[in-house]
């Protein structure tokens, strides 16, 4: 079809104008579809200026451009051949892409209603017929490229305002996953804080009284109060310190106002009654000018670290008390020893009349009395020697009722609370019925009225620390509890301290409850006194579980029979304290033994040196200077293997003693003659060869 051109349409030539700038690419396209090229051309420069024209000489072409790209609208012939206009209209309109591109029809002959009808049943908006006017195509043109222009304007602006609004929803959302992370970690912080034993406070700079204004923490938990009570009572800090402390702490306070820092411990009386230790500290805190704002401080209860470095100090002095006393009673020994052995002698030896003997009986005694004392000494040192065995509670508490029936008197009853499963301890049990016997007659003398005295013994399992600082473990309890007078609480610790009672003269030696503590804790167990005034005290004695049969217990020396060796020794007597040696040679010698004395044990290794046969039986005194009594038998089996020996010792050394060979024997001093002789003959009982 040939589009015949109005003579009137300006600057239309038989050449292509070759615009001087290529469209941008973003202008809106226009597709014209004619057989003709003449027709595309002439077209093509009438709406060169209003879009982008894109040509197409068929309808499969126009198919194929449509396939690339959008267009504003499409101008399409009517008649062609092949694929006519119809025909294309009708598969541009079936596809999704290009269902909504406006198409404008262009005819040169039918403008009968039934081919305008088939037309726009195609699909088209408009028709336009040959000749064209070229005004009315560009403005027709024109509508739709404006439409399709600010329909993909407003596409734009949807989409830009779409990623603004999507941004804008990012940032809300991270904004609030950034608040709900920050107040997570606020709450972290603050059950923290609240789980430490501390306080974070802020207070002004001026103010008669502590008045802190804020404070995080457990507050109640500390200190028993609600924090809108201490701010009721600004009074209520200074009330509570501790009277001892006071006077220091109220001058930290204002010295703090002139330096801006604090930093004081000090004890405060809770709701409970009951006083902790708080470390208090704060910083003047000041503005980007200089000027002070107000103090910020902790408070941190320190309780707990004070007990332990009390309880530290407390172990350090008992163990400096302990090795003191074990040192004097090793002393005191030694002379008893000598006042013994001697008085023995006397007894054996010199012809007495009756009123002398009787004076040698009185001196005797009191030097027995003596050995007693230093056996308690020992026992709070924790150098007794002891016979560990098993313990059954009900045959033991059998057994101390039965010592103490004629001594407690009638306004004392004892209440024996004992389980029949109790566990068997393993402890040597005389020292146990000692010290119940200790711990009982201690409860009756704080009830001078009367009352009952309840002993307990319970099954006691230790699982990590604990309040007795025991290894882990099983473990026997046994409490004695009185309702007496008490224990002021500045003498609950100083009552195991050797010499120390609160009774009048002469009724206590202050050594019943150091006795006990000693026999507990070298036992491998723990002693704990609780006592408050005017209520009571409970007596604990822990010890460690029987787990297996007890070994027979050594022999008791001291109650060997006889006052002869079964032969006659040669001995060698090894001490370097002159008058434990003096006396003991002379019951030796008593004994008719033969006694040859050196002063250390480097003399006596001299003369085995010499002659390492020349006596059956080494006597050595255990602690000694240079040398001491085992490493003397050990030096002596080297030039003799198998050298009979016996230690004589003032204190039993459990590291050192706990060592020795099975057939090395030890004689505690002071003893008598009797002992004596069964040490011997225990010792002789080693093949001399």
């Amino acid at each position: 079809m040939n589009l015949q051109l109005r003579p009137d349409l300006p600057g239309l030539t038989g050449e292509r104008p070759q615009a001087a700038n290529a469209p941008p690419p973003e202008r809106p396209r226009v597709l014209v579809v004619d057989d003709d090229d003449r027709n595309l051309l002439a077209i093509e420069t009438v709406l060169e200026e209003v879009g982008e024209v894109v040509l197409a000489r068929s309808g499969e072409e126009a198919l194929r451009h449509l396939l690339k790209g959008e267009f504003a609208v499409i101008l399409l012939d009517v008649y062609m051949p092949g694929m006519d206009g119809y025909e294309t209209a009708q598969v541009i309109r079936q596809r999704e892409q290009t269902k909504r591109i406006p198409i404008v029809f262009l005819s040169a002959v039918n403008k009968e209603a039934e081919h305008l009808l088939r037309g726009y049943a195609m699909g088209a908006v408009d028709y336009v017929f040959k000749p064209v006017d070229p005004a009315i195509i560009r403005s027709k043109v024109a509508v739709f490229v404006d439409l399709f222009a600010k329909t993909k304007e407003i596409e734009r602006k949807a989409r830009h305002e779409q990623a603004l609004l999507d941004a804008a929803l990012r940032a809300n959302a991270e904004r609030l996953h950034a608040e709900q992370e920050l107040r997570r970690a606020e709450e972290r912080q603050a059950a923290i804080i609240r789980s430490l034993p501390i306080i974070l406070y802020l207070e002004p700079l001026a103010c008669d009284t502590r008045c802190p204004h804020f404070v995080s923490g457990n507050f109640e938990a500390m200190t028993g109060y609600r924090f809108s009570e201490v701010l009721e009572s600004p009074e209520l800090w200074a009330e509570r310190l501790h009277d001892e402390d006071r006077a220091r702490v109220l001058a930290a306070v204002e010295e703090r106002d002139r330096t801006g820092r604090l930093s004081v411990e000090y004890r405060w009386r809770c709701a409970d009654g009951s006083f902790k230790h708080f470390h208090d500290q704060a910083v003047l805190l000041q503005d980007d000018n200089g000027d002070s704002l107000e103090f910020a401080g902790t408070l941190t209860d320190v309780s707990e670290r004070k007990n332990l470095e009390h309880q530290l100090v407390h172990a350090q002095k008992m163990d400096a008390i302990g090795k003191l006393t074990g040192g004097i009673a090793h002393d005191f020994n030694n002379l008893l020893a000598a006042v013994l052995g001697g008085i023995g002698l006397i007894e054996r030896r010199a012809e007495l009349a009756p009123e002398h003997l009787k004076i040698l009986a009185m001196t005797k005694h009191a030097a027995e009395q003596g050995t007693d004392l230093v056996g308690r000494l020992l026992a709070f040192a924790r150098r007794q020697q002891l016979k560990p065995g098993n313990i059954r509670p009900r045959e033991l508490a059998e057994a101390v009722d039965h010592l103490l029936a004629h001594t407690l008197g009638g306004l004392v009853e004892l209440d024996w609370r004992v389980p029949e499963d109790a566990w068997s301890a393993y402890a040597d049990p005389a020292q146990l019925e000692l010290a119940l016997m200790n711990l009982i007659i201690n409860a009756r003398d704080a009830m001078p009225e009367g009352g009952t005295i309840t002993i307990t013994a319970g099954n006691r399992s230790v699982r990590g620390e604990n309040a007795a600082a025991l290894p882990p473990g099983d473990y026997v309890l046994f409490e004695v509890l009185d309702a007496g007078c008490g224990i002021e609480p500045a003498n609950l610790e100083k009552v195991l301290e050797p010499f120390f009672t609160t009774k009048e003269v002469g009724k206590g030696t202050g050594l019943g409850l150091s006795m006990v503590y000693g026999f507990a804790t070298q036992s491998g167990g723990a002693f704990k006194l609780k006592s408050k005034v005017a209520e009571g005290t409970c007596a604990e004695i822990w010890l460690p579980r029987a787990t297996a049969p007890a070994e027979a217990p050594m022999p008791d020396l001291a109650d060997g029979g006889g006052t002869a060796a079964a032969k006659l020794l040669r001995i060698l007597l090894v001490d370097d304290h002159h008058e434990v040696r003096a006396m003991t040679a002379g019951m030796l010698q008593d004994l008719g033994h033969t006694v040859t004395e050196v002063a250390s044990g480097a003399d006596g290794l001299a003369l085995l040196k010499d002659d390492p046969t020349a006596f059956d039986l080494i006597v050595s005194d255990y602690a000694m200077p240079h040398l001491s009594g085992m490493e003397v038998v050990r030096l002596a089996r080297q030039a003799r293997a198998g050298m009979p020996a016996l230690l004589i010792t003032g204190y039993a050394d459990a590291d050192a003693i706990g060592d020795r060979p099975e057939d090395l024997s030890v004689l505690q001093k002071p003893f008598n003659m009797a002992a004596l002789a069964a040490a011997i003959r225990r010792a002789g009982e080693v093949d001399i060869g």
